[in-house]
């Protein structure tokens, strides 16, 4: 394959739940710790700390009708109706997430056939070349998928790769953990097309790691906190505080690795799209990779800037967070947000496994 093929983004596409959920939806739940105590604070109190921590004000969740592959489907043919891309071309349909196709009135996950099969059966596709496949890797679970795209492409096995990150975390969180409060519901698509340049364009570089010696469980599966709630059923839990803590010190340092792989400066980069996971930890990320480069400090106009945000509305929707921030970007439905062509970013993931990576893109 010729070393001037580059992998480019040549579509995006989303679908964001209609059913809004707000904060205050939460004042009459009730909250349990995790060793199955009543927590001594008013649901007031305990909203109110974690929209000043997460930055959520609202989420989105999907109606009792659809599942996970209905709005990775939704999201796909978005993604193709925002180009004149024949679906028959499509090399590969990669569909990103954890639970599978999870039903309101059944709680369990669901995964055969598996989600992409799903997803190319609604989109009517005849062409048996276009290999469907799914890929659970937690949150950075899209960003994972198109740099397998990339590697299809670079190595000549693939012209157009599909790649989508759907989830429905309302259906498996629990209701009386807090940290039900930060998940959402969502779908993204984007198609990776490969194309001819002398000059880089598209996919520079990429990174990734799995940490699983000591940080394997940090996102598990487990019993509801409310003793009193019976029943097999298992709910997402997270160790919020190492998380954070594993985050903050492994993610700069790896999306700064893949910067340099690209060869491009720190001036270079005009924006950090971000796996939409909590607002502090987010910002804390921005301002420790910036250390990195000798940068100390940081305005809150110059993290808005470069760091575009849907948290606060949209919540997090593990794996869609990320083509659906796109989707919004390139699209031009974001406020003061934009790319131009030429500009260079660069996109970061965290989340179970735990996995991080990374990609630096430039457009064309």
């Amino acid at each position: 394959m010729s070393q001037n093929i580059w992998s480019v983004i040549t579509a995006t596409g989303s679908y964001i739940p209609t059913k809004i959920v707000k904060n205050e939806d939460f004042l009459n739940h009730t909250f349990f710790d995790s060793d199955g105590k009543l927590f001594d604070k008013a649901n007031s109190y305990i909203i109110e700390k974690f929209e000043e921590i997460t930055g959520i004000k609202e989420r989105r969740y999907v109606t009792d009708d659809l599942v996970t592959s209905d709005i990775a489907y939704y999201a796909a043919l978005d993604c193709l109706e925002s180009s004149d891309i024949d679906k028959e071309s499509l090399d590969y349909i990669i569909v990103a997430h954890n639970f599978g196709d999870v039903r309101a009135d059944i709680r369990q996950s669901d995964f055969v056939p598996t989600l992409a099969s799903r997803v190319k059966n609604k989109l009517e596709i005849s062409n048996p070349y276009t290999i469907a496949y799914d890929l659970p890797f937690g949150c950075p679970g899209w960003l994972q998928g198109v740099i397998q795209g990339d590697f299809y492409i670079k190595s000549g096995m693939a012209k157009k790769v599909m790649v989508i990150g759907a989830e429905t975390l309302s259906r498996v969180s629990d209701p009386h953990d807090r940290d039900s409060m930060i998940y959402s519901d969502g779908a993204g698509a984007v198609i990776l097309e490969a194309k001819e340049s002398e000059e880089p364009i598209g996919i520079l570089s990429h990174s990734s790691q799995s940490a699983t010696k000591n940080h394997a469980y940090l996102l598990l599966m487990g019993p509801s906190y409310n003793p009193a709630l019976k029943g097999n059923q298992l709910y997402l839990k997270m160790s919020g505080h190492n998380l954070y803590k594993y985050a903050l010190q492994n993610v700069p340092e790896l999306v700064k690795e893949c910067i340099d792989k690209a060869n491009v400066s720190l001036e270079q980069i005009k924006k950090v799209f971000i796996h939409q996971a909590n607002n502090k930890m987010d910002e804390e990320i921005l301002k420790r990779f910036h250390k990195l480069f000798g940068i100390q400090s940081m305005t809150a106009r110059e993290i808005f800037d470069i760091m575009p945000m849907t948290i606060s509305w949209l919540g997090n929707s593990s794996v869609a967070t990320l083509p659906t921030l796109l989707d919004l970007m390139v699209k031009g439905k974001l406020s003061e947000q934009e790319v131009r062509s030429k500009d260079v970013v660069v996109f970061a993931s965290v989340g179970a496994g735990m996995n991080i990576n990374s990609f630096t893109y430039k457009f064309e």
